[in-house]
């Protein structure tokens, strides 16, 4: 598993999380319960940190960083991602807040100060600019993203579907995972 410290901090990760062996989880950065880090992700809480909630999923080819602490801007620009979280294939975010309950689609960059709040769907590709907010229970897209419509019931309830998915996946490769040998079984 790659974990590596940065100066006096080391990643700290919650029971019954998955890290794919590719993935890169440097420094300051804690993972909570049941989640998932996937194929080639880089977590870099090295100038501040990172922070993630319970049963959430970071998918393949993610990059989450963080802004520096200075005179102007005591706390910087941590990354903190709420519980039952799906963030998509090579997802940008830097410096952001993603609430509970969101998905983030794939190829979307989130920019520093950002807040996505609690159940949110930001549409594949999507740009938020620095400091925006997106307001809970609605569908974004674009670049920049723009508010199209009141996220249904049903499209609430897969929120946490897709999270919760996760979890069943990560666990299954929990459940297989072996030792790393050069010998090839049948």
């Amino acid at each position: 598993m790659p974990l590596t410290p940065y100066l006096d901090t080391f990643p700290c990760l919650g029971e019954a999380c998955y890290i794919h062996d590719s993935a890169q989880i440097i420094g300051d950065v804690q993972i909570g319960r049941d989640s998932s880090v996937w194929c080639n992700t880089v977590l870099r809480g090295d100038v501040n940190r990172i922070v993630i909630g319970d049963c959430s999923n970071i998918q393949d080819f993610a990059m989450g960083h963080v802004s520096h602490r200075n005179a102007a801007k005591p706390d910087g620009s941590p990354l903190i991602i709420g519980n039952h979280v799906t963030i998509g294939h090579s997802v940008i975010l830097h410096g952001c807040t993603v609430g509970d309950e969101c998905l983030i689609g794939m190829g979307s960059i989130v920019m520093d100060d950002a807040v996505i709040e609690k159940q949110v769907m930001l549409g594949a590709g999507s740009l938020v600019s620095p400091g925006k907010t997106l307001e809970s229970g609605y569908l974004y897209v674009g670049r920049p993203a723009v508010r199209v419509r009141a996220l249904s019931p049903e499209e609430i309830a897969y929120l946490r579907y897709s999270a919760e998915h996760y979890v069943r996946v990560k666990n299954n490769y929990l459940a297989t995972a072996r030792p790393a040998s050069n010998e090839q079984t049948p």
